[in-house]
């Protein structure tokens, strides 16, 4: 009998640990095992969700996967940084084609290309050239570098 008891007493304490982590108000076994499946449907909605919204993000990540591109004003040109977590072979290129346009100068310029790409470049404005802004800057250099795919 007293083997018994122990059980018993056993599964109640598992019964309301059960209960109190699912929330669940009901008294006895039944509806607590009840309000328990229906939790753990509830948190594998839940999981399946937010692995949908990851999957999502990952993949939109992954695809439109823009650099980083910096440009501030300086007293004559700008200082123009770009950083990309992946190289691409013509990157380098197509930048200093879309200072060309502009009528930027490359006047001091440090440049990684190994694994990631990594640009600090100071431009200056061509004396012939009309004045143009950051952004526009900025814009010709993301153009330039989605003009590559």
């Amino acid at each position: 009998m007293d083997s018994r008891q122990r059980k018993k007493a056993s599964m109640q304490r598992k019964l309301q640990q059960l209960r109190s982590v699912t929330n669940s108000s009901a008294v006895n076994k039944a509806s607590i095992i009840v309000d328990a499946t229906r939790y753990i449907e509830e948190l594998k909605q839940k999981v399946d969700g937010l692995n949908s919204e990851i999957g999502t993000a990952e993949s939109s990540m992954s695809q439109h996967e823009l650099p980083v591109v910096t440009v501030e004003t300086l007293e004559r040109g700008f200082l123009i940084n770009v950083f990309s977590e992946r190289n691409c072979p013509g990157m380098l290129v197509a930048i200093l084609d879309a200072f060309e346009e502009l009528g930027l100068d490359v006047l001091d310029a440090r440049v990684s290309c190994e694994d990631t790409f990594q640009l600090e470049a100071v431009g200056g404005e061509s004396q012939e050239n009309e004045s143009i802004d950051a952004q526009v800057v900025k814009q010709a250099v993301l153009q330039a570098i989605q003009n590559m795919d």
